[in-house]
């Protein structure tokens, strides 16, 4: 059953996705969450539809435009026998197969962050960073900012800010002029997707000394 997703992702980054302009890790939430959401996963079928028709109606170049030409008959042609898509793996809930491909097809391998909160990274660089975070229920994650874009897209549970609540499904896009303090509902553990392109910036000074351990 589908999540009643409330909280969704802006066209342009759903665009950017499509068109594969989106970093790798705020992509794997993009992908993650087009899994669990109607509306997002119509609006990327229609940003792929309009390239598709785009590419077809491309005006026949004359003279040495004829490789353009062949290129993009080339390219349709590929378009057309490309395999239909393999099924999604067995996931280990509640994680979706963009999430799963990231782990290997292997459950998170958890560390702690403290206060029981704990994370699993997948992929970490230059141009960011994306993690599984585990919040138990009724408790916050420390008071931060964000040098950055942060986008967070709930799996299980649930947590709360200022900006609202925030479901399965659900994502919160967080930038430089976003600072809150999201706690876990109570219940079963809030366990997040989360992306960033730049380290947050925490208030406290014991979260701000361990930042650098835990790349976050």
């Amino acid at each position: 059953m589908m999540p009643q997703v409330t909280h969704h992702i802006p066209e342009e980054m759903v665009q950017a996705y499509v068109t594969g302009a989106l970093p790798h890790a705020f992509s794997v939430v993009v992908a993650a969450h087009l899994s669990l959401c109607d509306t997002c996963r119509a609006a990327a079928e229609a940003f792929e539809a309009v390239g598709g028709i785009a590419l077809e109606t491309l005006p026949a170049p004359t003279g040495d435009g004829a490789d353009m030409t062949e290129l993009r008959a080339r390219t349709l042609a590929a378009l057309d026998t490309l395999p239909d898509a393999a099924p999604e793996p067995r996931p280990v809930a509640p994680y979706p197969a963009a999430v799963m491909a990231e782990l290997g097809n292997r459950p998170p391998r958890w560390k702690s962050l403290g206060a029981g909160i704990r994370q699993t990274i997948l992929s970490h660089g230059p141009e960011g960073s994306v993690r599984l975070l585990s919040i138990p229920g009724g408790k916050a994650v420390p008071d931060h900012g964000h040098n950055g874009l942060e986008m967070t897209l709930v799996l299980q549970g649930a947590f709360s800010d200022h900006t609202g609540r925030y479901g399965p499904g659900d994502v919160q896009v967080a930038e430089t002029d976003i600072e809150h303090v999201p706690t876990a509902e109570p219940g079963p553990d809030c366990i997040c997707l989360a992306a960033t392109d730049a380290p947050l910036r925490f208030a406290a000074l014991v979260p701000r000394m361990l930042q650098g351990v835990f790349r976050i």
